[in-house]
């Protein structure tokens, strides 16, 4: 059989756009570096949450951020009730201080907020203009994490691809379907919440590409988390991490006028757009905004615990 030259280029790009790649390692972030790394952005809350994002040295002073055995937590606040005249609960919400487009994040998660109302996220984005990932979100408490891209218009997804989790949509337009985005629901209850929380947390990763978005989830039990995630160093290569939880292929989106530099955020809210919208069918007491105001405690474990956030480029 003859095989010429133009067939092993396609059969080259066609394993790098699938398969994955090597990449080199540009940051590993823990403790204090990861805190450095960020900056506190007290904010009008875009989702339209019951939140006061504050500044780093509020966060500080009322203990919303710490580092301790290097690790990062970051949570709200969990003393106060709130009148109807206040304008929100404290919580955080931090941006990288760089930005990514090709790159690889790993993000090793102990624990991530839960409660009744809560709705934490940790995503990609430079918003509007260059799009949206949402790597790990939900809302109160319910199961699975849902990842998803938001963007402008004529963007979607292929209803059939190769990845373990389920369709929730395929139209990315941000500005179509309540801005529900193109998501993924993960096939796993222990990746988002409680079991999330109960099972020693785990970790997520993203990898983008021109030609691709993939997230995946290991559970901190699991028995086939790669070496390179487990034990990070210098290079990773993901083409030994088998099928994404979630794949966003450039099929019928053109990454280039969709998705720009990123920063990472991270940040929890309450009520708001979606955690609000919904709450009435979650199976919590009382109203989203009653219950956030009035129910400190119950945001005891309302935090994110970060073992450590690597960056590949």
């Amino acid at each position: 059989m003859r095989l010429d030259f133009h067939f092993f280029v396609i059969l080259a790009l066609a394993a790098t756009t699938t398969l994955g790649a090597t990449y080199q390692r540009s940051s590993q972030l823990t403790g204090q570096s990861f805190l450095d790394a960020f900056s506190f952005q007290a904010i009008p809350d875009p989702t339209n949450g019951r939140v006061t994002y504050v500044d780093e040295s509020t966060a500080e002073a009322d203990g919303l951020v710490s580092v301790a055995n290097n690790k990062l937590t970051l949570r709200a606040d969990y003393t106060t009730t709130l009148t109807s005249s206040d304008p929100g609960r404290n919580s955080f919400r931090i941006q990288s201080n760089s930005q990514y487009t090709t790159h690889v994040a790993i993000f090793d998660i102990a624990h991530m907020p839960q409660g009744c109302g809560t709705w934490p996220a940790i995503l990609g984005a430079n918003w509007p203009n260059e799009g949206e990932v949402d790597i790990v979100e939900g809302v109160n408490d319910q199961t699975p994490n849902t990842c998803s891209l938001h963007t402008s218009s004529n963007c979607t997804m292929p209803s059939s691809r190769s990845m373990t989790g389920t369709s929730d949509g395929t139209d990315c337009d941000a500005y179509d379907n309540n801005n529900s985005g193109c998501g993924v629901s993960i096939n796993d209850n222990k990746s988002y919440g409680p079991q999330f929380n109960s099972n020693g947390g785990g970790w997520y990763a993203i990898e983008r590409s021109s030609s691709y978005i993939k997230i995946f989830f290991w559970e901190r039990t699991s028995d086939s988390v790669p070496s390179d995630v487990t034990s990070p160093g210098s290079s990773i290569n993901t083409s030994n991490w088998g099928t994404p939880a979630a794949y966003f292929p450039d099929t019928d989106c053109n990454f280039s006028t969709h998705f720009g530099p990123h920063n990472i955020i991270i940040n929890l809210t309450f009520c708001g757009d979606w955690a609000g919208s919904s709450y009435p069918a979650s199976g919590c007491p009382s109203t989203c905004v009653d219950y956030v105001d009035n129910n400190p405690s119950a945001f005891e474990d309302a935090y994110f615990e970060f073992n450590s956030l690597g960056i590949y480029e």
